[in-house]
């Protein structure tokens, strides 16, 4: 039995999107919508997310400080503080860095952005993958939303 999609726009979040680098591929704010609202389900009806598109320095700056790792990253979650309210927080995602890994990865750029998108806005409702439990638990979520877009395992590597 195939599950129907969470893409009704009462359930989909608001995503507002700002950019302090341009020149790279972002997907639409409908797309990104979407797929907030797949990964979300009901938890998404009401709830507001943020992104940030930076360029690679400014990813480097944010994971070093945030993080304490010396390079640029793909996407950076920052969960709103309790009590939220609708606010369920921010995604700073590098294009360049998610690019650099489609290719590496000989993913589609389409498919690797959904997936860390997805991947970033679990973190922001207390998914993780610090401990190896978390890890499969967040996985397999993240399996099951991109299935039904079509896209299959990114944690498969391609032959």
């Amino acid at each position: 039995m195939k599950r129907r999609m969470n893409t009704t726009p009462e359930a989909a979040p608001q995503v507002s999107v700002a950019r302090t680098s341009t020149g790279a591929s972002v997907p639409t704010r409908a797309d990104l919508r979407r797929w907030a609202a797949e990964a979300l389900g009901r938890r998404g009806a009401g709830r507001e997310i943020s992104v940030l598109i930076v360029g690679p320095a400014r990813s480097r700056a944010l994971n070093r400080r945030y993080r304490g790792h010396d390079k640029p990253t793909n996407v950076l979650s920052f969960p709103a503080p309790p009590p939220g309210g609708a606010l369920l927080g921010d995604l700073v995602i590098c294009p360049q860095v998610l690019q650099r890994e489609a290719r590496e990865q000989r993913k589609p750029p389409r498919a690797h952005w959904m997936h860390l998108f997805v991947h970033g806005v679990l973190h922001l409702v207390g998914y993780d993958h610090e401990q190896p439990d978390q890890a499969r638990r967040m996985e397999r979520r993240e399996i099951r939303i991109l299935r039904r877009f079509g896209v299959p395992n990114p944690y498969r590597s391609v032959e």
